[in-house]
């Protein structure tokens, strides 16, 4: 018989008919007082959440109001409460809540009160997990040694043990042979979950420790660990001796010498011996196929041609490893891209057959292809070969995307091409679109481009001059480009050395701008289907979860229509998906076009100032920037970047604008406004004189104005507007268009009244 016995110091009686169980109460200092005095906590299944602070003025009195520090009733019932350190970044106590599918985290607080019953406690909500399962008990401590904080673990009514490391969910393991839940705790001593199973055994787990699984496709299954093998090398001893300076010197030089042999004759080759070794050729057939090789293709024409193209490799040298990769850009494909050889012997030959044809339903904005052969060249100092690329490029014909048609007298954009020579009559320089009947008299071509648009091609009777004109004006760059091509190797092949194309109109920029606002209307659009795309995903899921949640239970509540909203919300991913696939082809056709257009603007800019090879491969380099265009790198960002840095370097006005740094940072902008701008004072420093060079002196840079059809705008709100002489609008007013007299010198056709296009 003990000589202590249990005596009433404090107590009180909780609600009505509420029922508890053993992992209801929790004793601990909840609200991290401070002063080390523990809190009694208190749930029940009803729900009812309290918190005491007994301090009795003597043993045995009843409970005084100020004794309950708080008391909230949740939705769910409190299967069990714990105190420890749950949330991360602190080491303070928070109170765990464990109801039958969810597991809260609250802080305890109090507000000091003026009077004596005025401290105010409440709880806030830190974190919660939604439990797959239906939980039974829990237990918490530092599971694996950790410090300074608490993990918990739940255990099901399945008997799965569900490990959470503070906000986040770690992993779950079943217990093996379960039947019905048991008391579960946590051992620190040994670092294992206790718990006692339906055989009446009491069972200890502890931890697995990380190991990496690997199962291999032929069934090798292997357990590794991430780590270092031992090193079993030694250092030997060092010996102690004096050195050789005049060895050391002889070594070196010989040394010295082996590389630059090695350099000279094998590593490093001269560019003209590299070429040698392996020289790849194109030649593309004069006809069209006979019969088509297009495959596969979108265009709505009735027949879609193709072309057939012969490349052949010659190597003088053992080649290892041939590759042969031909591109076209987009729209343009080819029947096979790919060509792998065997190993090349010194002066041998490989031949490949293949063809080209427009795939999409748009013109191109190149007809060119480039085969580029990639291979190995063994030497004595590196067996397996250095890597070496030959490469050239090709042309392909202006028939294999459009036919001749009929000429159209009316058309909304037209451009004029100004010579120094007497006009060649197109059954000279258009054999293949011209038929040989018509003679001398030809002087209007017409274009039928496999996508239906058309384009008309004149020439004058008596003046230097060409007219070009269609309803779209990226439809005029192929056959302009064509034209000045012909022209040139024409009078090429009469060793006639002074020709040149000039344009003295004016740049056609108010409908280039309205191709970049269709292009960026595009991927704006593009941006919004993709956050669409991604809300309706996340409903989705969210969705699927809760209906697998209900389908798993073992008493499956109703499914409140969750199914039809499944069915909804998936019908609606799809419809988003198709816009979006859609949007997207639209939008690569916007991008085709609008190389189209740029290309002809090039031309034009470099026509009308007579700009050098190098000047046009700097606008090159500035306006067509991408090969492809894409939601992360778009055409609008990247040029627009391009054209400032030139006008604060070769076209700045004042060391003023060198100073002023540009974003490194490229973001989708929210409109073409500042673009479109740039551009429009780009054109107007070239009008004034500007050159175009990578050099940052504007001192050295000509304040001469040249003649021509290019009129300038204000670059300040003090600046006055001007209009350059030979201009015909100004760049303020883009929507006044002006008229023309007819000019006796164009053919009849041709002397038609028109349209000038405003800068």
């Amino acid at each position: 018989m003990s000589l202590f016995k249990a005596r009433d110091w404090w107590s009180t009686i909780l609600g009505e008919k509420e029922e508890f169980d053993q992992g209801c109460l929790c004793v601990a200092d909840v609200d991290n007082s401070g002063s080390g005095q523990d809190k009694v906590i208190v749930g029940s299944y009803k729900g009812y959440l309290r918190i005491f602070n007994p301090h009795p003025v003597k043993p045995g009195d009843e409970v005084q109001p100020e004794d309950l520090l708080l008391e909230v009733q949740l939705r769910e019932p409190i299967l069990q409460v714990e105190v420890g350190k749950f949330v991360f970044g602190t080491e303070g106590l928070h109170l765990a809540v464990l109801h039958c599918r969810k597991l809260c985290v609250y802080a305890v607080s109090g507000t000091q009160g003026n009077v004596e019953h005025g401290n105010q406690y409440q709880i806030k909500l830190m974190y919660e997990h939604n439990l797959q399962r239906t939980a039974c008990n829990m237990t918490y401590g530092p599971f694996g040694g950790v410090k300074g904080r608490d993990l918990i673990c739940i255990q099901s009514m399945d008997g799965m043990l569900m490990l959470f490391e503070q906000e986040s969910y770690a992993f779950g393991r079943f217990l093996p042979g379960f039947l019905l839940p048991g008391p579960l705790a946590y051992s620190s001593r040994t670092d294992s979950f206790i718990t006692v199973s339906s055989c009446q055994q009491v069972e200890s787990y502890k931890d697995l420790k990380g190991v990496i699984v690997t199962l291999s496709d032929d069934g090798h299954l292997q357990c590794s660990y991430l780590g270092t093998d031992p090193s079993l090398f030694q250092a030997p001893k060092v010996d102690s001796r004096e050195i050789n300076y005049e060895e050391m010197n002889a070594e070196m030089k010989e040394l010295q010498k082996i590389i630059r042999e090695a350099t000279k004759t094998q590593d490093i080759l001269p560019e003209s011996e590299k070429q040698r070794d392996i020289t790849v050729t194109a030649e593309v057939s004069a006809d069209l196929d006979e019969e088509s090789q297009a495959i596969d293709s979108e265009v709505k024409a009735g027949a879609v041609p193709s072309v057939t193209v012969k490349i052949t490799i010659q190597s003088r040298v053992t080649a290892q490893k041939p590759s042969l990769a031909v591109c076209v850009q987009a729209p343009l494909a080819v029947t096979c891209d790919q060509f792998v050889f065997d190993d090349l012997e010194p002066d041998s030959s490989e031949t490949v057959v293949l063809s080209v044809f427009l795939k999409e339903n748009c013109s191109p904005p190149e007809l060119e292809g480039i085969c580029i052969v990639s291979y190995n060249t063994p030497t004595e100092l590196n067996p397996e070969g250095i890597p070496r690329v030959s490469q050239c490029s090709f042309s392909l014909p202006l028939k294999l995307v459009c036919f001749p048609a009929q000429p159209s007298k009316a058309a909304n954009h037209k451009l004029t091409i100004d010579t120094n020579k007497p006009p060649i009559s197109f059954v000279t320089i258009f054999p293949d679109f011209v038929d040989p009947c018509e003679g001398d008299q030809a002087n209007a071509l017409g274009f039928q481009f496999l996508t239906g648009s058309k384009a008309t091609l004149l020439a004058s009777k008596t003046s230097q001059r060409y007219r070009i004109q269609s309803d779209q004006l990226e439809d005029l760059w192929l056959v302009t480009k064509e034209l000045i091509h012909r022209l040139e190797e024409h009078f090429k092949k009469q060793n006639c050395k002074d020709f040149a194309c000039t344009f003295s109109g004016s740049i056609p920029l108010q409908e280039y701008f309205e191709l970049i606002d269709q292009h960026f209307e595009l991927r704006l659009n593009a941006e919004k289907y993709q956050e669409l795309l991604s809300e309706r995903a996340v409903q989705f899921r969210a969705i699927e979860r809760r209906l697998l949640t209900r389908f798993k239970d073992k008493t499956p509540a109703p499914l409140q229509h969750l199914d039809t909203l499944l069915e909804g919300t998936f019908r609606e991913v799809i419809a988003l998906a198709d816009a979006a696939e859609e949007n997207q082809a639209n939008m690569f056709q916007a991008f085709a076009k609008l190389k189209s257009a740029t290309h002809l603007v090039i031309m034009l800019i470099s026509l009308w100032q007579k700009l050098s090879h190098d000047q046009v491969a700097i606008l090159e380099a500035t306006f067509l920037p991408l090969a492809e265009d894409t939601q992360e790198l778009g055409w609008e960002e990247t040029v627009d970047a391009a054209v400032s840095y030139l006008l604060r370097t070769c076209l700045s006005k004042s060391s003023k604008e060198q100073a002023l740094t540009l974003s490194s940072q490229l973001s989708m902008p929210k409109d073409t406004s500042r673009l479109k701008k740039n551009i429009t004072l780009f054109c107007d420093r070239l009008a004034k004189g500007g050159r175009l060079s990578l050099s940052t002196d504007s001192a050295t840079q000509q304040a001469a104005v040249m003649p021509g059809g290019c009129a300038t705008i204000p670059e300040s709100d003090l600046e006055e507007r001007t209009v350059i002489p030979g201009s015909t609008a100004m760049f303020a007013n883009h929507g006044q268009t002006t008229k023309q007299k007819s000019k006796p010198d164009l053919s009849e056709d041709a002397a038609e009244e028109t349209k000038s296009h405003e800068l």
